[in-house]
């Protein structure tokens, strides 16, 4: 019969080297993990400040599409070709003088530093009063300077470049990180530079029709083109040519409580504010698994009784007492709060705007939209197909132009003119305030060596036609409802 060792009988030597050996594992053990914490936990960099929330704050964008810090960070230095101008503010992306970041990115670490969008990136803007000014950056109005397009396209061109390696890019991120450690080395060589690559090419692949379209200029963005591609995986080379350009304008985003219930989105597709939060920080780059609920809902209570900014301007009050009830009997009951229209969709063979937007969003694109947070109580449930666009409230509505749901028409004065009359060509991205018309100076094409965006509206998607209400006013009318709709 074999006799067992009771362990606790061990010699003294025995029970010391077994104690040398456990203190090794511990010690190993603790070193793992004081190296390892920092890659393996998944924590968003926090602001107090809600303002500051919103513009650099997480919204769970970065788990699955956000780019690694460095890797984001030295693309500008590596493919200054790729890009209009020097960086990321050649594109105009708001870069504040003591942040890291433009405003609109956000950063969280999983596994490493990612780099993801936010709500504001599309949802702030920059305003001038005159072009001597300093530009003044605006939370929650249109983003009306932001090129995004030519951030996805940036994107899509540095990935497919045969300059994108580890042995390239490593060298640049040494010079600007300061030197990344032996695990972080390692990790950026054989994981995030190779599986970065493939998500970018994945991502041209899918995203392939934006370059067919016509550009979308500063300001602007196709909502539901993109999503069908990367959420939905459509076939886009299958789909129909009348639903492949839905270009529209970024919306403002203050003042939501008495925006529940009203139809939403430009074509009127959803009833639901909490729906219309989720569904926009889908196009961030957040998914279903990913998205982060308590940051959202932190900048969802913010906005919801955020009041729009007042205009800043003197306003000539003899003037506007006179459009008072002008706006109030030709324009309240479809864009003043309580009106008997506002919020409701008003058919295309009425309102008679640009079609292509309402196109785009399709019976097809419905099916897999009410498929989103499957399982969840938030599963989407309000999304439905209109035959036309939504009367908006028009609160802040001087900061909101250029003007229509595609941004055809710079100034209000403009749309109070016949389609005929209103400017064919004019110039978008410059932010000077164009206090007699009411949205932003549109004539400039150059300043200063910088280009302006040309917006023509003889292309597709951007006809100004349409909204023919208030247009056989006379001149002094329709310069008395312009004065008063400042005070909105």
């Amino acid at each position: 019969m074999t006799q067992q060792t009771n362990p606790t009988q061990l010699p003294t030597s025995i029970k010391g080297v077994f104690q040398r050996i456990w203190v090794v594992i511990v010690g190993v053990v603790a070193v793992a993990v004081f190296l390892l914490w920092p890659v393996l936990s998944n924590s968003p960099v926090d602001y107090a400040d809600i303002e500051n929330h919103f513009k650099y704050g997480s919204i769970g964008s970065e788990p699955i599409n956000g780019i690694p810090y460095w890797i984001w960070k030295v693309l500008p230095e590596l493919f200054p070709d790729k890009l209009p101008g020097k960086g990321y503010t050649s594109l105009e992306f708001i870069k504040e003088p003591d942040k890291d970041l433009p405003i609109g990115f956000s950063q969280r670490r999983v596994f490493i530093d990612r780099i993801g969008l936010n709500c504001a990136v599309c949802h702030t803007g920059t305003l001038r009063d005159t072009p001597n000014s300093e530009h003044q950056v605006i939370t929650t109005m249109p983003a009306n300077v932001l090129n995004l397009q030519g951030y996805i396209k940036f994107l899509s061109a540095v990935g497919v470049d045969e300059r994108f390696t580890a042995n390239r890019m490593l060298p640049e991120i040494e010079k600007i990180s300061g030197g990344l450690n032996p695990i972080q080395k390692l990790l950026y060589r054989f994981i995030a530079i190779p599986q970065t690559r493939d998500a970018l090419i994945n991502q041209a692949y899918r995203l392939n029709f934006v370059e067919k379209q016509p550009d979308w200029g500063p300001g602007r963005v196709d909502t539901f083109n993109p999503y069908k591609a990367i959420q939905f995986h459509f076939p886009m080379d299958k789909l129909r040519e009348d639903e492949l350009i839905g270009t529209s304008d970024f919306p403002s985003i203050w003042n939501q409580k008495p925006r529940e219930g009203l139809q939403l989105h430009w074509d009127g597709n959803n009833t639901s504010v909490d729906e219309r939060n989720k569904s926009a920080a889908l196009g961030t780059g957040v998914t279903p698994t990913t998205i982060d609920l308590p940051r959202i809902d932190r900048i969802a209570d913010w906005l919801w009784e955020l009041p729009p900014p007042k205009y800043p301007y003197e306003v000539n009050e003899t003037l506007a007492t006179t459009g008072k009830p002008l706006f109030e009997s030709n324009c309240a009951s479809c864009h003043a709060f309580g009106g008997a229209y506002t919020g409701k969709v008003v058919p295309i063979q009425e309102i008679g705007t640009d079609r292509h937007r309402l196109d785009s969003f399709t019976y097809e694109t419905i099916s897999n939209q009410n498929t989103l947070y499957a399982g969840y109580p938030w599963r989407f449930k309000n999304f439905r197909k209109t035959n036309g666009y939504a009367n908006m409230p028009l609160d802040g509505v001087w900061l909101r132009g250029p003007y229509l749901h595609n941004g055809s028409v710079p100034t209000l004065r403009d749309l109070l003119e016949k389609p005929e009359n209103r400017p064919q060509v004019f110039y978008r991205g410059y932010d000077v305030i164009d206090r007699a018309k009411v949205g932003f100076v549109s004539d400039v094409a150059e300043e200063n060596g910088k280009k302006y965006f040309k917006f023509d509206t003889k292309l597709e998607g951007n006809s100004n036609s349409g909204h023919l209400y208030g247009v056989d006013l006379s001149p002094e009318e329709k310069d008395a409802i312009v004065e008063y709709m400042k005070k909105l």
